[in-house]
């Protein structure tokens, strides 16, 4: 496969290097489409997407030959369907259907300063991203059609358990949300306006540790492709960490203002790596 070698970069000529400016030329039309809705939505329509095209891109350079690029690409096509599913559900594909904190962000923020936001993180930041996030498909690439381990195995299993938790996690959330819609229509009383039941027991964002468990345990096939552990295809996970970890604080203070009770649930409940319950 050829580049669109429309910009130099280090990967130029190999597979991924295209999926780079793919993910530049997507942020790009994200980034215009924003401005023409008036939404920031499209970059949450665009997540579940693109890492699934970027593998695919190194998996038909392939022939779709390679034993671990193509169980790499079918576990994130895996994980984009069931993100695709989750989002639609909610309605993130319907105009003007947008996560709540976008609109929070723009409250703070004067619309200037918010485009400047736009153009240079919310768009090409993380589309980079998630470029990165798959990242360890270009590791298995360069080692060829070398057979499958031990660690291969072991990454693709606990990639799918993780994937089940999260969809288990979201699944609790969209019933619990939708009966308590049911109730408020009815004129029910609602006693416990968010879970706090099941896994969110244990968490407060079970979803989330499963997310970046998962493209943790992700990074483990470079290392099984190459037999060296430390390689900046890990980049992926800790960058994803570092966006996550400040959307959780923007959303515990925004439902902590919401609900009184919040509080309570913070002071016995992990808020990310599942535990048992503090003080029960």
């Amino acid at each position: 496969m050829f580049g669109l070698d429309f910009i130099p970069n280090p990967l130029e000529g190999a597979p991924f290097g295209t999926a780079l400016e793919v993910s530049l030329i997507i942020a790009f039309a994200g980034w215009l489409l924003s401005l023409i809705d008036r939404e920031s939505g499209w970059i949450d329509r665009l997540w579940p997407i693109c890492p699934p095209v970027f593998c695919l891109i190194v998996a038909f350079a392939t022939g779709i030959e390679w034993a671990r690029v193509n169980v790499m690409t079918l576990l994130v096509v895996l994980w984009g369907a069931r993100l695709t599913h989750n989002f639609a559900r909610k309605g993130g594909y319907r105009k003007g259907d947008e996560d709540y904190r976008w609109a929070h962000l723009r409250e703070k923020m004067s619309p200037a300063l918010f485009q400047v936001l736009s153009i240079t993180f919310i768009y090409p930041v993380q589309l980079v991203l998630l470029w990165l996030l798959v990242s360890p498909v270009h590791r298995a690439w360069e080692f060829g059609d070398a057979p499958l381990g031990g660690l291969d195995y072991l990454a693709a299993g606990l990639f799918f358990v993780l994937l089940i938790g999260q969809a288990i996690a979201d699944n609790q959330q969209w019933n619990f949300q939708e009966d308590k819609k049911r109730r408020i229509a009815a004129g029910e009383e609602v006693e416990r306006p968010f879970l706090t039941t099941r896994l969110f027991r244990y968490s407060r964002h079970p979803n989330y540790f499963c997310e970046i468990a998962m493209w943790c345990v992700f990074y483990l096939f470079s290392v099984a492709a190459s037999g060296q552990w430390l390689h900046w295809t890990g980049l992926g996970c800790i960058g994803l960490i570092l966006l996550i970890i400040p959307s959780l604080r923007m959303t515990e203070a925004l439902s902590a203002a919401k609900y009184p009770a919040y509080s309570d649930y913070q002071a016995t409940t992990s808020p990310l790596i599942p535990f048992p319950p503090r003080g029960k």
